[in-house]
């Protein structure tokens, strides 16, 4: 289930990444399974096509979907499967600016790995 908060600072395209991606997390979603047509999921959650059409499409360049001709978008994201080298890096990459703004904002170590373990918890919802 894919809610989206209008009102939010966080751009709609990825709040949608997001939410498949955790739904890849919990096991709402597995290897295999299709995702709705860019248009079908537009229409259901009432929004453009072309922010569905760029969640689809970071999806597919970070390794999670595969976008089939008159397929669709296939899950490809194997949760059970190590990690690449060079996704581990991209991960790093992409982590840095946020754990270093929260050492900006006084965040200790301890305080930092918390706040992961914490997101971990939600997104598992344990």
């Amino acid at each position: 289930m894919i809610i989206i908060d209008a009102e939010s600072d966080i751009p709609i395209y990825v709040q949608l990444r997001t939410q498949i991606m955790e739904s890849i997390v919990r096991g709402d979603l597995s290897t295999g399974d299709t995702l709705p047509s860019v248009r079908g999921l537009a229409g259901d959650l009432g929004i453009n096509m072309h922010t569905v059409n760029k969640s689809y499409h970071e999806l597919e360049s970070k390794g999670i979907i595969e976008i089939v001709p008159k397929k669709g978008a296939v899950i490809t994201a194997n949760k059970d499967k190590k990690i690449s080298k060079k996704r581990l890096d991209a991960l790093s990459k992409e982590l840095r600016p946020l754990v270093v703004e929260g050492l900006i904002n006084g965040m200790n170590k301890e305080e930092i790995h918390e706040l992961i373990t914490g997101v971990i918890s939600e997104v598992r919802e344990e």
